[in-house]
């Protein structure tokens, strides 16, 4: 198979819910320490906050401290999906995973995201297949969170979260590492 496009990170948080009767994940949350790309590393990823599943969203785009990568994601990584267009935002990102929790601190468009990943399950090894909302091979290690806590600029998103994510695997997970490659 012949690679094109591709994104390694390390110190990830993934988090696909549904918020006030939403049936497709409205609210997204992800974010990584460093991410690698072909255009350049830095802190970087994805965020989709829509409180009104009727409404625009909130915040929607591909967040990175580094223009250059947030911009990488649209049309190389998350080509064919509905993501493929989303903006590319400039923000401050930051995560703590030393304290058995995975948590991260997004600043962007100036609206402050945090989120709280506990509860995280056993460390496990997945490969995963290209599918219509990951149009790509995943290889990734990940921990699933049994609880999840949003909060957007202070005020605590209640979330459901889905029997599965939009990767294909549980909707709230921490991963320390993985690629995911086109």
């Amino acid at each position: 198979m012949k690679l094109e496009n591709y994104m390694s990170w390390e110190g990830g948080i993934d988090v696909a819910g549904l918020l006030n009767g939403a049936e497709q994940p409205n609210v997204i949350v992800h974010l990584a320490r460093m991410v690698h790309t072909p255009v350049g590393s830095a802190p970087a990823g994805m965020v989709l906050i829509q409180s009104n599943p009727d409404a625009q969203p909130e915040v929607m785009g591909f967040v990175s401290p580094n223009p250059d990568v947030a911009a990488y994601f649209g049309p190389k990584i998350f080509a064919n999906t509905p993501f493929e267009h989303a903006p590319s935002l400039e923000a401050e990102i930051t995560i703590d995973d030393s304290r058995g929790i995975a948590a991260s601190r997004l600043e962007v468009a100036g609206r402050v995201i945090e989120c709280t990943l506990s509860d995280l399950g056993s460390l496990e090894m997945i490969n995963r297949e290209p599918a219509a909302m990951s149009p790509f091979h995943q290889q990734v290690l990940e921990a699933a969170a049994a609880s999840v806590e949003i909060r957007l600029d202070g005020n605590s998103l209640f979330i459901q979260l889905p029997p599965q994510g939009l990767s294909g695997g549980p909707a709230a997970v921490y991963s320390p590492a993985g690629i995911y490659s086109r």
